[in-house]
């Protein structure tokens, strides 16, 4: 190979192009356009705070008074789509910084739009405290925090009153859950309870049909609802709901499905039967 008199460098022949076409395709690409290696989440927050991150997750969290929170990290962009003119208004530190700072603290899998919050974890509730709600969402170890935080935000859009879920294998409040959710999480009393078999027994005497969700239910969904007080049991994916539960809910139903799959992802399933329990409180109101 000649040297380029001009530069100093070795010409830039096809065969030295090819070279450097077969190093790019095996990086991934020339150097400019090669994708960044994505950032693991940093460090965990500090002890007894959790990290919420998104926008309207953001938003709803400020807008909760039972919210506790400690500070903020924000970009001028997200601010403004927060609505937030005047930040020394706010009662927490505010900090003002760039995406890939949030970035390096809760990874860049993790849409956070630029706004991130620690707080205080929502306190739950005990079961004495459901007050007068018409329809409950009931989870029976659904640990997935993005199907619970799926079902949150639906159950906050058909009206339900509370999630209840169980103190040990479920899904507790986290940034993953809360983001999720969508801002639901700070419009619904979480409820948990030690033994469920015990707690579905204290929503009949409180006047619920208790209905436990399930793909061999005997009747379907809509035929089994009954009454002015609703509760929806719904168990996990793949084992559904446990066998003590399906002993203690007052009717197993199901979905009505004629297409050739005959199940739902928990999360979709919680939507369309709050929208049936919905639809049917609606009705035994008005007679």
């Amino acid at each position: 190979m000649t040297d380029d008199k001009k530069s100093g460098t070795p010409k830039d022949t096809h065969y030295a192009r090819l070279r450097r076409s077969y190093r790019d395709q095996k990086a991934g690409g020339p150097p400019a356009f090669r994708p960044k290696k994505p950032l693991p989440p940093g460090e965990a927050a500090p002890d007894g705070l959790l990290r919420l991150y998104g926008l309207h997750t953001v938003r709803a969290a400020i807008d909760n008074p039972r919210r506790t929170i400690r500070k903020m990290l924000v970009t001028r962009n997200a601010l403004e789509r927060l609505e937030i003119a005047d930040t020394s208004a706010l009662p927490f530190p505010v900090e003002i910084v760039e995406p890939r700072d949030i970035d390096k603290i809760t990874g860049t899998d993790a849409v956070h739009q630029g706004a991130l919050i620690e707080a205080k974890p929502l306190k739950p509730k005990a079961l004495s405290a459901l007050g007068e709600t018409s329809l409950v969402l009931v989870l029976d170890q659904v640990t997935d925090p993005h199907n619970v935080g799926a079902i949150i935000r639906s159950a906050v859009a058909f009206g339900a009153g509370a999630l209840i879920t169980t103190s040990r294998h479920s899904a507790h409040e986290s940034g993953v859950l809360a983001k999720s959710a969508s801002g639901a999480l700070e419009h619904i009393d979480l409820i948990e309870v030690r033994n469920l078999a015990e707690a579905l027994a204290e929503l009949h005497e409180a006047g619920f049909q208790t209905i436990g969700l399930d793909s061999e239910g005997p009747e379907d969904l809509e035929k089994s609802l009954d009454g002015t007080r609703i509760a929806l049991v719904l168990g996990a994916e793949g084992k559904g709901l446990r066998q003590k539960t399906r002993e203690t809910v007052s009717v197993l139903a199901r979905l009505d499905m004629p297409g050739a799959i005959r199940s739902l992802n928990v999360s979709n399933a919680a939507a369309v039967s709050l929208y049936a329990a919905r639809k049917h409180l609606g009705i035994a109101n008005r007679e």
